[in-house]
C-alpha cells in the first residue's frame, strides 16, 4: 500500500483525497481535518451571512472509499520527516510514503488597536474564513442594528450586501479610492458604488480603521484614522488571506508567501512532501481561487499514481472572480481593472448604466475574449465567462455582445432543449449538459445526486439553477452544437 497523509480537510484536500483513491489503486489516505464537520463550499460562506443558504447545504459529499480514511476534529501538529510520521492532536501517529498539505489560508488580521483582547477578539468582532465564522456573525446579526465592514474586495462586499439583507445598517470601509480594485476600474467601481448605495450600504474608500472601542466587553464604535468615531455593534474585517504555513515552516520546509513547491507540486527539501491550494506557492504564484487548487489536485493524483507526461494547465475558470453578492451581481475576468486601454493590440468595448446599475466591459484581441468586466447582469456575465473560459471566438462586431446584453438576450437564459450536448453548464468544474443528462439518465434526480455525481454546482454555485431544470426537464433531443461564430454562446 502506498500510505498518503493529507493535511487539510478543506475543498482542495477532500477533492485530493477522492482524485488519489480513484487513481493510484493502493493508495491507502489519511485526511486530518481540524474542524468538527464534513468539508463544506467555503465559496458560499457569505450565503450563509445573507440567509440564503443554511451550513447543511454547503457539505460536499466527501469519498466514500474503503481506502480513505477522514479524521474530522483532529489536527496535525508534528510533522517528522525522518521517520515520515505525522502526530496529531489526539496523540495518534501516522506514518506515510506521501505527505500532502493542503492547510489552505488564515484570515489576514491588521493590527487594529482594541479589536482583540488576552481572550481573542472582542465580541462584536469577526473575520469571516470558516463556517464558526459564519455562523457567529449570523448570531451577532439578529441583534446588531449597525455594522461596520473593513474591506471592500470581493468577501467584503458580499458580506456586507449579505448583512444589509438582514436588515443590518452597515458602512463598508475600504483603504483604497475604488472598491475591488484588483478587479475594478474606475468607472466599474462608480457603478458598483451606487448599486450598494441603493441597497442601503455606505461606502467610504480611501480611509482606513486606527482603533475600535469596546464597552462593557462587546464593540461599540470603531475610530477612523481621520479621527471620526463611528458607532458600531459588529466589524467584520475582510483583509485578505495569508497561506498557512506553520507547520510547514516548523517541518524545516521551505517557506515564501507560502510553502514553496516545483511544477510537480513537491517541496524542494523533501521530495515525498507536497503542498496544494492555497497553502502552496507554484513558480507561477497562487490565484488564492479555488479552480488552481482543483487542478493541482488532479495533477498531483496522477503524478502520484505514475502517469506520464503529466503538466500544469491552467484551468479554464482560474482568474474568473464571481461576487456572490445579495442584490449585487458582479463578475471580472482576465484583462480588467487598471489596464492601457489605449494599447492597439485591444478592443475595448463599455456600456455604462450607473442609474440601472449595469457596467459591461468586453475586451478584445486576436478574434478572442481576452477579458471583461461585467456588473449588474448575471446572464451576461455567465455568457462573457463561456466565451472567454472556453476560448471561443467572438462576433465579427464584437459590440454586438453589447447589443445583446441592453436587449436582455442573453443566451444563458438557457432552456435546456437549446442547449447542445457540449454547452457547459458548470465552468467551475467544467462539466457539461451532456455529463448531466447522463447522470439523470442514471437516476440522479436531485441538484445534490448532480453535484455527487459530476461535481457540478460545487464551486460558486451560480449554475445551481440550470441543474435544477435540466434535473426536472422532460428527456428531449440536445440541439447541434454551436456554430464557431455566434453572437452570444
Amino acid at each position: 500500500m502506498t500510505r498518503i497523509v493529507v493535511i487539510g480537510h478543506g475543498m482542495v484536500g477532500s477533492r485530493f483525497a477522492e482524485e488519489v483513491v480513484e487513481t493510484l489503486a493502493d493508495a491507502d489516505v489519511t485526511v486530518l481535518g481540524k474542524e468538527p464537520q464534513a468539508a463544506y463550499n467555503r465559496v458560499l460562506l457569505s450565503s450563509v451571512v445573507s440567509g440564503v443558504a443554511n451550513p447543511e447545504s454547503l457539505t460536499i459529499a466527501g469519498p466514500d472509499h474503503p481506502r480513505v480514511a477522514t479524521l474530522t476534529g483532529v489536527s496535525a501538529v508534528k510533522v517528522d520527516r525522518a521517520a515520515r510520521t505525522v502526530i496529531d492532536s489526539a496523540g495518534a501517529v501516522h506514518d506515510y510514503d506521501f505527505l500532502v498539505f493542503a492547510t489552505g489560508s488564515v484570515a489576514r488580521i491588521p493590527a487594529i488597536q482594541g479589536v482583540a483582547d488576552s481572550d481573542g477578539f472582542v465580541s462584536g468582532v469577526a473575520v469571516l474564513k470558516d463556517m464558526a465564522d459564519a455562523q457567529d456573525i449570523v448570531k451577532h446579526a439578529l441583534s446588531a442594528r449597525r455594522a461596520v465592514v473593513l474591506g471592500a474586495g470581493v468577501l467584503g462586499l458580499e458580506v456586507a450586501t449579505g448583512l444589509a439583507k438582514r436588515g443590518v445598517a452597515v458602512r463598508v470601509v475600504h483603504h483604497a479610492d475604488r472598491l475591488m480594485e484588483r478587479q475594478l476600474g474606475w468607472e466599474a467601481s462608480a457603478v458598483a458604488t451606487t448599486s450598494l448605495t441603493k441597497l442601503g450600504i455606505d461606502v467610504h474608500t480611501g480611509v482606513s480603521l486606527a482603533g475600535a472601542q469596546a464597552t462593557r466587553g462587546k464593540l461599540s464604535s470603531v475610530r477612523l484614522e481621520d479621527g471620526s468615531e463611528v458607532l458600531t455593534d459588529m466589524l467584520v474585517m475582510c483583509c485578505g488571506t495569508i497561506p498557512e504555513t506553520s507547520l510547514a515552516r516548523q517541518a524545516g520546509l521551505e517557506i515564501d508567501r507560502g510553502i514553496v513547491v516545483g511544477d510537480d507540486l513537491a517541496t524542494p527539501r523533501d521530495p515525498a512532501i507536497f503542498a496544494i491550494g492555497d497553502c502552496a506557492q507554484p513558480p507561477g504564484g497562487g490565484t488564492g481561487l479555488v479552480a488552481q487548487g482543483w487542478e493541482q489536485s488532479s495533477r498531483l493524483a496522477a503524478r502520484l499514481a505514475g502517469v506520464d507526461g503529466v503538466t500544469a494547465s491552467e484551468p479554464r475558470s482560474t482568474d474568473v472572480v464571481r461576487v456572490k453578492a445579495s442584490g449585487l451581481s458582479m463578475a471580472t475576468m482576465g484583462v480588467s481593472g487598471d489596464f492601457d486601454r489605449a494599447d492597439p493590440r485591444l478592443r475595448v468595448l463599455s456600456l455604462k448604466d450607473p442609474e440601472g446599475g449595469r457596467f459591461i466591459e468586453v475586451v478584445v484581441s486576436g478574434g478572442l475574449l481576452v477579458g471583461a468586466t461585467c456588473i449588474g447582469d448575471k446572464a451576461i456575465a455567465a455568457d462573457l465567462a463561456t466565451l472567454y473560459t472556453r476560448k471561443i471566438p467572438v462576433p465579427s462586431d464584437p459590440a454586438q455582445l453589447l447589443i445583446h446584453a441592453l436587449a436582455g438576450q442573453a443566451s444563458a437564459a438557457k432552456d435546456p432543449a437549446e442547449m447542445a450536448d457540449d454547452d457547459i453548464v458548470c465552468n467551475c468544474n467544467s462539466v457539461s449538459k451532456g455529463a448531466i443528462c447522463t447522470a439523470v439518465a442514471e437516476g440522479c434526480d436531485t441538484v445534490a445526486g448532480i453535484a455527487k455525481a459530476t461535481r457540478a454546482t460545487t464551486g460558486c454555485g451560480d449554475c445551481a439553477a440550470l441543474v435544477a431544470k435540466l434535473v426536472t426537464a422532460p428527456s428531449t433531443p440536445t440541439a447541434a452544437p454551436a456554430a464557431t461564430e455566434r453572437a452570444v454562446p
